[in-house]
Formats: structure tokens, C-alpha cells, sequence
């Protein structure tokens, strides 16, 4: 199963490096956002989705799953829907002003900097 997850997470890292390389804004974009399921995947996979009881330290209870890594995911993934939201209002503004996302235009020139 991890060699899979593994696969998954080097396919994931592939097309977001891929995207982030475009000169589309709104790739660029959708990049980020696919790096950071990626990067969240990976955390996953290296923590070895163990099983078992609840993190509930009881009497009886010797086998349980660590909270630690699902945490991190939690708190990883809602850091990245506020960037990735601020990505596309940031996006939405540059195209409303420049009429474009291509990012070579957004470049300006020696008279327009």
C-alpha cells in the first residue's frame, strides 16, 4: 500500500511542478494547490497509517493510533485553502486590472514597469 501511495505522491508532485512551470496564472494556481495534496499525501504515507484504539490513554489500553500526523494533515490542509483562496482573489484582481493571466504579459516592459 505504500509503494502505491508513494506513486501517487510522485505523480501528484510531477503535474504540480508541471503546473507551476506554465505561464497561466490559474495554472500556476492549481499547481499549488495539487503540491500541497501532494505534500499532505506524503505526510501520510511516511506516518504509516497505523490502527488501533483511540488516542485515549485508559487502563487497558496498549495499542493505540498516534494523533500527531492526521493533526498536522488538518491544520496543513486548511492553511492551504486560505492560501489558495487568496491565490485566486489575488488572480481575480490582476485580471480585472490587465485583462489577462499569462504571466509574460504581466511582465511590463522598459516604458511600463
Amino acid at each position: 500500500m505504500e509503494i502505491l501511495m508513494s506513486i501517487v505522491v510522485g505523480i501528484l508532485f510531477m503535474s504540480a511542478v508541471y503546473l507551476i512551470l506554465s505561464k497561466s496564472l490559474l495554472r500556476i494556481i492549481i499547481g499549488t494547490g495539487l503540491l500541497s495534496h501532494g505534500a499532505h499525501l506524503l505526510l501520510l504515507t511516511m506516518s504509516g497509517l497505523k490502527t488501533g484504539a483511540a488516542p485515549v490513554l485508559t487502563d487497558g489500553v496498549e495499542s493505540y493510533t498516534d494523533p500527531l500526523p492526521q493533526a498536522l494533515v488538518l491544520t496543513a490542509i486548511v492553511i492551504s485553502f486560505g492560501v489558495t483562496a487568496f491565490f485566486l482573489v489575488l488572480a481575480y484582481r490582476t485580471y480585472q486590472e490587465l485583462g489577462t493571466d499569462n504571466m509574460e504579459e504581466m511582465k511590463g516592459n522598459d516604458s511600463n514597469d
